[in-house]
Parts: structure tokens; sequence; C-alpha cells
């Protein structure tokens, strides 16, 4: 997602920005300027994966092949934070639309990836506006293919170092990172790449077409257009949550391939299709939903806590401007 912010602070980034999403982001006419953007950004993506990792870290736990326990447990919650703080904290900027500008190399992060392939494929959509729908999952599903180029190699040092895959030798996420390169080269890095995009593009594909649909109703009931923050965040929220709930197996074949250290230059390893009907078989439906309920609830609820904490910072900082 990815820790939090590569999920939920995705979904947030659908509250911002009344040029390219329709969304008031204050009741007045001032907006921020870019530096304030830039750090009230950052801060609320930090303090996002500060305070939802723990149940990011739980949800893996429970999708790994060895069992919660055996994972780690409750133990070492914070384990792998490193990796996502790392992208967030200066990536604040991916939280804002292609307006703020923000998309400059020295910028890049998977959600400014995402968003700018996003906005671009809108501009260029095949499809009629009767069609909006289809234009809005297959500009999310192409910004999902450039976004994973970046992502998934934190997404690999993430859950193996909160699973504690290389035990005393991986305790921290550099130390994760170097037992990658070590074991398995670069290409290790991009291990669980199709899986990833397997679970991103269905994803967006419900999300964001929903997220839509469900502003569009809202405007309509109000009578006003465009929504404020906090009325385009309720609408982010029902159309993250519900689309993480419905996707949950797709992660779970994720978290399983990233896990898997066998060596693909030794062993055939087995098809992704193959793996889901295996967990199917041997472990039942419920371990396709393994980890359902914490991966709504950080989805759902940390656009929420990232709202509010931009919010709070960026009128600070205009305040003292």
């Amino acid at each position: 997602m990815h820790g939090p912010s590569r999920r939920c602070l995705r979904t947030s980034a659908l509250f911002y920005g009344e040029d390219c999403f329709g969304i008031a982001m204050t009741s007045g006419d001032v907006k921020p300027k870019f530096f304030q953007s830039l750090v009230a950004g950052g801060a609320a993506g930090t303090a996002v994966d500060l305070l939802f990792f723990p149940i990011d870290t739980i949800k893996t736990r429970l999708q790994a092949a060895q069992g919660f326990t055996r994972a780690g447990g409750f133990s070492g919650i914070y384990k792998g934070v490193g990796s996502v703080v790392v992208g967030s904290a200066p990536g604040g900027e991916h939280f804002y639309p292609p307006s703020h500008d923000l998309y400059s190399p020295r910028s890049i992060s998977p959600a400014a990836v995402f968003f700018s392939t996003y906005e671009t494929m809108k501009k260029h959509a095949p499809f009629s506006q009767d069609l909006a729908p289809l234009n809005h999952m297959l500009a999310a599903s192409v910004g999902e293919v450039a976004a994973c180029l970046i992502r998934v190699p934190t997404e690999v040092i993430k859950t193996r170092t909160q699973t504690m895959t290389y035990g005393a030798l991986g305790k921290s996420s550099w130390d994760a990172a170097k037992q990658v390169l070590l074991n398995d080269g670069w290409s290790g890095f991009y291990r669980g790449f199709r899986s990833t995009i397997m679970r991103e593009i269905p994803f967006t594909s419900l999300q964001f077409p929903m997220y839509e649909l469900l502003k569009a109703q809202l405007a309509r009931k109000l009578g006003r257009k465009p929504l404020y923050a906090h009325e385009a965040a309720v609408c982010g929220s029902i159309a993250g949550g519900t689309a993480a709930a419905l996707t949950t197996p797709l992660d779970v074949l994720k978290t399983r391939v990233m896990l898997d250290l066998r060596d693909p230059t030794k062993e055939k390893l087995p098809s992704l299709r193959h793996r889901m009907k295996d967990i199917y078989v041997k472990e039942g439906v419920r371990a396709l939903y393994a980890g359902v309920v914490p991966r709504t609830l950080w989805i759902s609820a940390g656009g929420a806590v990232f709202l509010g904490v931009y919010e709070w910072v960026v009128h600070g900082l205009m305040s003292y401007a």
C-alpha cells in the first residue's frame, strides 16, 4: 500500500485538489504554497505510517505461510517501518495533484508516478464521457503499472523485515535490503511484481470508479460542487475500504510470493494460479481472506487521519506566513 502510505494515503490523495478532482481543499480561497503543501504532506504521511504501521505488520504476519506466531506475532510490530518512512516523508508531495507541479525527478514516489500517469491518461482517454468509469479504470490501471516499478522494491524489503524472514541477519530494513541483494541480486527487489500488479489493478478498478460515482452522487444530493475535503473523504474511505476487502485474496497471494525465498534459477516456481489454488486447497477460503480486517481498517481510516494532520499542519504554516 506497500505500507500504509502506499495504499491508504493514495486513497487520501483523492481528497485533495480542486483542479483535478473537484474537491475544495479549504473553505476559503487561499491555497497553500508549494513548500507548505510539501511539509504538511510529509508530516501527514509520516504520521499515518507511524500510527497505522503496526496494523499493516499484523496483516502481513496473518498472511504469511508460516503462520502469525512464527512470523513474529505481536512483537516488533514496527519492524520494516524504515522502508516506508523513507518513501513517505520526502514523498509527501505525492498526495497532491499535478497542478501543484510536484512530480519533478527529485521527488519521485510511487503515488507521484501513479497520479501523474493517471491524470495524463484521463486527458487522453479513449472512451467518451458516457463511459467515464472505463476511462477511470484504464487510467488507474496504467498508473498502477508505472507506480509498481518504484513500489515493489520497498514492499519486498518491508514484508521480509516484518515477518523476520532473515532472522538476525535482517533485523532492520537496511539489513533486509542487503540480504535481498546478496541472495537474489537486483532482480530480487522485484519478486512479486506481477502479483502486485494483479492486486493493484483490480483494487484501483474498483476504487476509482466507485469514488467518482459516490462523489458525483453526493454532489448532486447536496446541490453544489466541488465537495469539501471532509465530504470527499467519506467517499474515498467507503470506496477504498470496499475495494480493500474484495481484493484481499490477491493481497495474500502477493505476500506469499514476496516471502518465497526459493531461487527461480535453480528450480521452477509455481505459477500465480497454482499458488492461489494451493492456498485454497490446503488452507481453505479463510486463508485467502487472512488479514482482511486490518487491511480494510487502515485503508479506509488512514485517509481520514491523513486529512486531519494535513489540514492542521498546513493551516498552522499558513498562519505564520
